[in-house]
């Protein structure tokens, strides 16, 4: 046996085991793709190819992954040689079988790899998955090629549009693996592998010359089906296409002429500033966990969940909390009410069983941890109780008040609150340590958000422990400060304001919509107020009313709206019509009558507003106020603003988020937009001191990205 020891050089090491030439990726914590592993891999390979003991190769990763992809802390660098797809097309043209046994991550360019060896062998654990789609990019080192060769074109395109993981069985379904291996020990299971080949006196099986696209008519309509799917679901996105594009080239032209064009297809994503977006999101959600007090303090028992309130929102809560793992017990006023809740909860689940993903011993199961009271006493034993009330303050002290009597010493006390002042809440109970803002976002189940509102006097372990219920939850955290909507509704209601003050001076609501659709948005702002419900801003408004600066402009129409009773889908009419329960709505006559009564009533004369002028202010009061937020503390950094967008309010995600984009755009040209529209309103428009600064300064808000 010859061994060539790993060195942070090469991170790759490979030793002769009888006929057989193993070679080991390691490079913790999970076998990424850097340089020093790429020239690992490709010596070995050439090793291999050149010692004549040598039969067959084995490629294995140390641990528990075989290849996680690329290595993101190569990102934004310089590349180094050699490149994947020269690996990969080494490792495929090597003389004798080569084998792939996968455990763990074999993702991206890992499965790069296991796709060019000729054979492969899965483990139970292992993960397949091309998921560069995800990070506006697309496989690059013949993924597009070889894919729809092994595993034809329908496959292949589902797999990388989706971006999804596939485990072992689906894996050897399809077609992506040869066979599965019992156990956790991936060098066991590809040296058997590999020493039944060799006394099958099995080939070498190049995957260039599989026979997935054999039958060509299949092969084009799978790649029409992808195209006119992509067009509709993807218009916005730029590496969907080129991947539908590449799967067509590798259709239509030779092996190696298609991974030449894969190539370039893939450089021109690389190239695309979708993918800095993208790239931004993916690390902004890893590092938007990373705040001082779960830094400082380890987070306390968790348990078991109470929750107050069974209503839409509270039993979102409560499903949240049963996919956890987590038992619950709800209070509600009277046994009807909870009847309602355990009705509501039920309904989810019910729903998943009619879609066939889960079934009903499943749901038996999980309804086991649930219980319902009327008796705040049955929180006595809770480690953690959310209150899920109406959007009352004095409300919400009055089950603070019972929280407080009833609960054990150490209990975390949580407000689901969307805008109200949590330290307020706090100072009404004898235990404000205790006392914590979590804003879940309705469908609370789905809804991916959740802010976790610091208050003042709050213990570190307190918020320690929230972050650690929504990593179990599997929710994105992000820390906020307490202010009146906190980071996103305090946000919204400018943007919000800046749509309304557009839609007065001339734009219809629907072009508005229409305008913030077009930049990639689901939804515009007008489609969400009726989807919410107008009677929850209209509240807010109301609640406002007496603190709002008599010199700020304001417009009437939502309120005109509301007033006819029109609160949106709920009411079948809102800023849209929704006839016979329709979810999507149509533009009302009489919504733009109510508008133009009230530019007449303002003496506005209206004008056109083109869909970039519209988006321009649009973007501009939501990073102006994003800028107030993370220069007043409310957020952390510009990141948190950025991911409280992208989770909660359906912001485009190959854009980055608010920050990001305006940092792409240039900092600059936002802030002179803003110094042109303050010459209309300079009270609204007043530029955010930290925006002014960093212009002045040359930087950006991607600089003030450090955890504090």
């Amino acid at each position: 046996m010859t061994s060539t020891p790993a060195t942070p050089a090469d991170a790759v090491r490979h030793q002769i085991q009888g006929e057989i030439l193993q070679i080991t990726v390691d490079n913790p914590p999970v076998n990424a793709l850097s340089a020093a592993v790429r020239r690992g891999l490709l010596a070995a390979i050439e090793a291999a190819d050149a010692e004549p003991r040598v039969k067959a190769v084995l490629i294995v990763g140390q641990g528990a992954n075989f290849i996680a992809g690329a290595d993101i802390r190569e990102f934004g660098q310089t590349p180094q040689p050699p490149s994947l797809p020269e690996v990969c097309n080494r490792i495929e043209a090597c003389s004798k079988p080569v084998v792939a046994a996968l455990r763990g991550a074999a993702l991206g360019g890992g499965l790069e790899i296991a796709i060019a060896a000729h054979y492969r062998v899965a483990l139970p654990d292992a993960k397949l998955g091309l998921p560069e789609v995800q990070l506006g990019l697309m496989p690059g080192a013949g993924g597009t090629v070889r894919a729809p060769r092994l595993i034809g074109a329908a496959a292949a395109l589902e797999l990388m549009l989706s971006g999804r993981h596939v485990k072992a069985k689906e894996a050897l379904s399809l077609g992506l693996v040869d066979r599965i291996a019992e156990g956790e020990d991936a060098v066991a299971a590809g040296l058997a592998y590999v020493q039944a080949l060799l006394a099958a006196d099995a080939s070498v099986r190049r995957t260039r010359d599989a026979q997935g696209l054999a039958d060509r008519a299949a092969a084009q309509a799978a790649i029409d089906a992808a195209r006119a799917d992509t067009a509709k679901k993807s218009k916005n996105l730029f590496s969907p296409h080129k991947i539908v594009e590449a799967v067509q080239t590798a259709l239509d032209k030779p092996f190696d002429e298609a991974m030449t064009l894969e190539r370039q297809a893939f450089m021109a994503c690389i190239d695309s500033p979708q993918r800095a977006g993208l790239i931004h999101a993916f690390f902004a959600e890893r590092e938007v966990v990373k705040v001082p007090e779960a830094q400082a303090a380890q987070p306390r028992k968790l348990d078991k969940v109470g929750i107050v309130g069974g209503g839409t929102m509270g039993a979102g809560i409560a499903v949240s909390a049963l996919d956890a793992g987590l038992p619950v017990v709800m209070v509600e006023r009277d046994d009807a009410s909870i009847a309602r809740g355990q009705a509501n909860v039920e309904k989810v689940y019910d729903g998943l069983i009619k879609k066939g993903r889960m079934t009903p011993e499943a749901k038996t199961a999980v309804m086991a941890r649930f219980s319902g009271s009327t008796d705040y006493a049955a929180f006595a034993d809770v480690d953690l109780v959310i209150e899920a009330v109406f959007e009352d303050i004095e409300v919400k002290k009055a089950v603070f008040k019972e929280l407080d009597r009833v609960c054990k010493p150490g209990a975390v006390l949580a407000t689901n609150t969307s805008y109200l002042d949590i330290d307020a809440i706090a100072a009404s109970v004898s235990r404000p340590q205790d006392v914590i803002g979590l804003h879940f976002f309705s469908p609370a189940n789905i809804m991916k958000l959740l802010e976790i509102v610091v208050p003042a006097k709050v213990s570190a372990d307190v918020v320690s422990t929230a972050f650690a219920l929504a990593k179990k939850m599997k929710k994105v955290p992000v820390r906020a400060g307490v202010c009146d909507g906190f980071i996103g509704n305090r946000i919204l209601a400018v943007y919000k304001q800046a749509a309304d003050y557009i839609m007065e001076d001339g734009a219809s609501p629907y072009e508005i919509d229409d305008a913030v659709r077009g930049f990639g948005y689901p939804m515009g702002p007008f489609q969400v107020t009726d989807l919410a419900g107008g009677d929850i801003g209209w509240a807010t408004r109301k609640r406002r009313a007496a603190t709002r600066d008599p010199k700020a402009r304001y417009v009437e129409v939502a309120d005109r709206v509301c007033e006819r009773g029109w609160f949106g889908q709920k009411t079948g009419r809102g800023f849209y019509l929704y006839p016979e329960g329709a979810r999507t709505g149509q533009p009302d006559p009489e919504v733009l009558a109510i508008v133009d009564a009230e530019r007449q009533k303002k003496g506005i004369t209206p004008r056109k507003f083109t869909p970039e002028e519209i988006m321009r202010r649009y973007m501009a009061a939501m990073v102006n106020e994003g800028a107030k937020v993370v220069e007043e503390g409310i957020a952390l950094r510009p990141l948190d603003v950025d991911v409280t967008f992208l989770y909660g309010y359906g912001f485009p995600r190959f854009r980055g988020g608010p920050m990001k984009y305006a940092d792409m755009v240039g900092l600059p040209k936002v802030l002179d937009d803003i110094r042109t529209f303050a010459k209309e309103d300079p009270l609204f428009w007043k530029p955010a001191p930290l925006l002014e600064r960093l212009v002045a300064e040359g930087r950006d808000f991607s600089s003030l990205n450090q955890a504090r």
